[in-house]
């Protein structure tokens, strides 16, 4: 831990970041039904798991996200543009709403199933932070940091990256535990990241390393 001359301290070590009062582990997106599109899930589901099994250990808070679709009623021009391209559609009568609240595509999937004391934060975006409570939670819990996996990275956790430093949270990308649908996007989005040089990247065993160090 390092100390600015106005007394802001600036932890310069995973270890101090995984403190189990000032970060929360956010598992994005893992869904039955998005985990089904994505080549290699499994994998992402074993090691998030990993993940998720120590963060609990720790005493950790706990988040997942969830992508929602909204009744065709109330799916306005973004999210009609959004489906078409994700379902190869021309004509926007012809889409569907793959995540409806209740279905079971939408679901956690069995094996990382959220425990009553962990939160649930559904949205309609890409990043997590963006029309969703998660940023207040976080800053009303004092949490400063948090750790992410899940699917997919080019899709939807970069953009959460990014955005959590723009809201004053340090991000954490556990980059083995992040899965994703095509290679040359996510290796961009992994070159941007590490470009940027704001958040954290580690692994699933440097992050299991860091939480055992922290306590």
């Amino acid at each position: 831990m390092i100390r600015s001359r106005e007394g802001i301290e600036i932890a310069t070590s995973l270890a101090e970041w995984c403190d189990a009062g000032r970060m929360a582990l956010v598992v994005y997106d893992m869904q039955v039904g998005i985990c089904r599109q994505v080549a290699g899930s499994a994998d992402i589901v074993e090691r998030t798991g990993l993940v998720l099994e120590a963060a609990r250990s720790a005493g950790m808070r706990v988040a997942f996200t969830r992508h929602l679709s909204l009744p065709r009623k109330w799916m306005g021009a973004t999210q009609l543009r959004t489906a078409m391209a994700w379902q190869r559609r021309d004509d926007p009568d012809a889409v569907q709403p793959w995540f409806p609240r209740g279905a079971e595509a939408a679901r956690i999937v069995p094996e990382l199933e959220p425990r009553p004391d962990e939160a649930v934060f559904d949205k309609l975006t890409m990043s997590a932070f963006d029309s969703t409570s998660l940023g207040f939670a976080l800053r009303d819990c004092g949490v400063g940091a948090v750790a992410l996996a899940g699917i997919a990275m080019e899709i939807g956790i970069e953009p959460t990256v990014r955005q959590a430093t723009d809201n004053g949270f340090v991000a954490v990308v556990i980059e083995d535990a992040c899965g994703f649908g095509n290679r040359e996007a996510r290796d961009r989005s992994m070159a941007t990241l590490r470009f940027l040089g704001e958040a954290v990247i580690t692994d699933v065993d440097g992050f299991r390393d860091a939480l055992a160090a922290a306590a």
